[in-house]
């Protein structure tokens, strides 16, 4: 039974950690509380993960996707933010640690997300980098463009193919919106701009392990996005696994090797290590197993939400770790944490609602799979921009990203063609382990521990 406890004699001092979706919902639901809200993230930026993909195939720039933290709070007082790393907490003490500095709370919210998981091989992150965060959009953009300028000076035909093939781990989402945009960029963006090398030429290739593409959507749709993919010149391979990564491309299933410029990584994500701060029990993805209130087991001052946590709908069914889902959670904890500001009841326990799943496989086509209903093809498509652009934060960046959007469609031009310095933690090894896509293959680096930062899909 829920009881309503006095409220307290200061303002509860609030802590979230992480300016992703669900920190920064959870601190929306706080802006008329009674709470001293700090917000600490290493980023200063809020990034709109679900369209990173584009600022990785050159067709939007960092800059339409994120905000900064202080600008998206600037009008609510309560909210003091800290661009910061965290490097531990103390529950006995009531403290979290942030480059040197303490910061002290009487409600903790971890929202930290997560981070690339490679199952076991960490060695391959330098060759085959994930999509999380701004910095790795921009190093596949800069591989993938640096792979096609390379193959215009390539004298070997055999050299040209290898740079103009790009394998992609991972049939969910994320990898068929990053199939369908790469091979969009090949054989319509740049199909007419190269004199030596035929971008058109280009092989993509989509590995995923399972049986099908899109597993959490209706059979019917998943085979829809393959035979849109395929139409597309995207190679699949269900039913494949990846058992080597370097330089030079992948092997799959210990006998195929596939020789590449490029690899892209979007088969699987781990919690970041919040969990382990807390000393909180965890599952193989490093989540924390949550209360009903997502509250953490014995800290009823620790919230824990979106991909940190593992919980399950009222139907028994894991909770997705998307964008949805942590907003959900991240609003629910703020009623949770307000009400005991206020002395009122707790709301009941968190039930997720799920509000379907979608993905785009490219120029004007889509499939979307919502409460009762189901799109695809171009009228999914419309859904599916509509969808993105309202939850895109600020009125300029609705418009910028529907003008681009819009352009693109007209003119099948990409406006963020840049080739960048390397910037990723991926591409910080040392540059034998990261060579230009033009390069030698070299072998693969010695297997190291992956290091687990925490974000701000």
């Amino acid at each position: 039974m829920n009881t309503a406890s006095p409220p307290p004699a200061h303002p509860l001092r609030v802590v979230i950690v992480g300016a992703g979706f669900g920190g920064l919902e959870a601190a929306r639901a706080l802006a008329r509380a009674p709470v001293e809200l700090t917000i600490v993230d290493r980023q200063n930026h809020h990034l709109f993960q679900p369209l990173l993909y584009q600022v990785a195939t050159a067709a939007l720039s960092p800059g339409d996707i994120a905000w900064p933290v202080r600008s998206v709070f600037r009008r609510q007082a309560n909210v003091t933010t800290l661009m910061a790393e965290v490097t531990g907490i103390d529950p006995a003490a009531r403290v979290v640690r942030a480059d040197g500095a303490s910061i002290p709370y009487d409600a903790l919210v971890l929202a930290t997300g997560a981070t690339h998981s490679y199952f076991g091989r960490d060695d391959w992150a330098p060759f085959a980098p994930g999509i999380k965060t701004i910095e790795d959009a921009t190093e596949i953009r800069r591989r993938l463009l640096t792979a096609f300028e390379r193959a215009e000076m390539a004298a070997d035909e055999a050299e040209r193919q290898r740079l103009l093939t790009f394998v992609v781990v991972g049939g969910g989402p994320t990898g068929v919106e990053l199939a369908g945009a790469m091979a969009e960029l090949a054989r319509q963006a740049l199909k007419s701009e190269f004199r030596r090398a035929d971008p058109r030429r280009a092989r993509i290739i989509l590995v995923e392990a399972g049986p099908r593409l899109l597993a959490s959507f209706p059979e019917d749709l998943s085979a829809y996005a393959a035979r849109s993919l395929a139409r597309m010149g995207v190679e699949i391979r269900t039913g494949a696994r990846v058992t080597g990564c370097d330089a030079g491309g992948v092997v799959l299933d210990g006998a195929e090797r596939i020789a590449a410029s490029s690899t892209v990584w979007a088969a699987g994500v781990v919690a970041s290590p919040a969990g382990a701060w807390i000393g909180a029990e965890r599952d193989g993805a490093g989540r924390v197993a949550a209360g009903p209130d997502l509250t953490v087991p014995g800290h009823p001052e620790i919230f824990v939400v979106g991909d940190l946590v593992t919980a399950r709908d009222g139907t028994g069914r894991p909770i997705p770790g998307n964008a949805p889902a942590a907003k959900q959670m991240g609003g629910y904890v703020g009623k949770v944490i307000a009400a005991r500001a206020r002395g009122e009841l707790a709301p009941p326990p968190f039930a997720y609602r799920h509000h379907g799943d979608l993905a785009t496989i490219g120029r004007r086509s889509a499939v979307v799979a919502m409460d009762g209903f189901r799109l695809k093809g171009w009228l999914g498509w419309w859904f599916w921009g509509l969808a993105h652009v309202y939850y895109l934060i600020g009125f300029r960046s609705r418009v910028v990203v529907s003008f681009e959007w819009f352009w693109s469609y007209l003119t099948f031009q990409r406006g963020a063609r840049l080739i960048t310095r390397r910037l990723s933690p991926a591409a910080a090894a040392p540059p034998e382990a990261v060579p230009e896509p033009g390069a030698a293959p070299k072998p693969p680096a010695a297997s190291r521990p992956a290091e687990l930062a925490a974000p701000g899909r």
